[in-house]
């Protein structure tokens, strides 16, 4: 038995010496078919050699404190993207009066903000700023001949910015504050910025029943540019959510929780003409309009 185990033993560095041969020659022969553009059929290593070479995989699996410390690193990555997020809501603000002082800086800075109206949200930039007036065009992917309206805090301030002599006494306090865009000739003395509405010689008015928005129009000292916050050809907005892709391009957003106007939108009338309207588009206060113009003695166009 000794002589055996002897003779296993000696015979270990002649049989390292053929593998190793073996791996030489078979590497020439898969050197040479290469160059001659064959593919030889592949050799899998002796089975102890493929069990040697898992346990050798086995033992490279991380360890305890390993995998504490990548689940730690996950932990901060997972931390980090979430305080990214959460920051990245600091301009989303109640739409209360608390806030108001922010929006009129935001104004007056050449910002756009997005605020809740009576009818559905909104952006709002100075509209004597062409600056301002160019980026929320830029903001909806909107063409510069879709007209944008204006927002004045108080029915007296139209006359600054539109033509309102023809009009009876009265008849727009009986309009605003509501959910009603009067269309009017815009003034020859308006301080209006020209690239808004360019090749138009009228202008969209409102007065919203919301005292938010007007404490800022207010505050402001100018018209507010006012158009829906959506992208252009999308549905309107009636909550913040409504129109998230768009919040990192607002100064602020002031949220007014869910708009109960169903998406309708203010009821545009055309008043240029004396004694004659047009409803340009229907929006959530038709009926109402109309019937006021009718107690003025106006009478729909044909």
């Amino acid at each position: 038995i000794k002589a055996q185990v002897l003779l296993f033993l000696c015979s270990f560095p002649a049989r390292r010496r053929r593998r190793e041969e073996g791996r030489r020659g078979a590497g020439k022969m898969q050197a040479c078919a290469r160059a001659a553009g064959e593919r030889l059929p592949l050799v899998r290593a002796p089975a102890r050699q493929r069990l040697a070479q898992s346990f050798v995989k086995v033992s490279r699996l991380p360890s305890l404190h390993e995998t504490n410390r990548v689940v730690s690193c996950s932990a901060r990555v997972s931390e980090n993207i979430s305080h990214k997020i959460e920051a990245s809501t600091d301009h989303i603000l109640p739409a209360s009066q608390d806030h108001v002082v922010k929006a009129i800086d935001a104004i007056n800075g050449g910002q756009v903000i997005a605020v809740p109206t009576d009818t559905i949200y909104g952006f709002a930039c100075d509209a004597c700023s062409a600056e301002a007036v160019n980026r929320i065009y830029e903001i909806k992917g909107r063409i510069h001949t879709r007209p944008l309206a204006i927002c004045v805090a108080d029915v007296p301030e139209i006359s600054r910015f539109a033509v309102v002599d023809h009009l009876p006494h009265g008849l727009l306090h009986n309009l605003l504050p509501g959910p009603v865009t009067v269309v009017l000739k815009r003034g020859e003395n308006s301080i209006l910025e020209r690239s808004l509405n360019p090749g138009l010689d009228s202008i969209g008015v409102r007065v919203p029943k919301l005292d938010f928005i007007r404490s800022i129009a207010r505050g402001a000292g100018s018209a507010l540019a006012l158009t829906s916050a959506n992208l252009s050809g999308r549905p309107s907005s009636v909550s913040v959510k409504d129109f998230g892709d768009l919040w990192p391009h607002c100064s602020y957003v002031f949220d007014g929780g869910i708009l109960p106007s169903g998406r309708a939108g203010s009821t545009i009338v055309d008043l240029i003409t004396p004694g004659v309207y047009k409803i340009l588009r229907d929006g959530s206060s038709r009926e109402e309009t109309m019937a006021v113009l009718g107690k003025f003695g106006f009478v729909e166009a044909s």
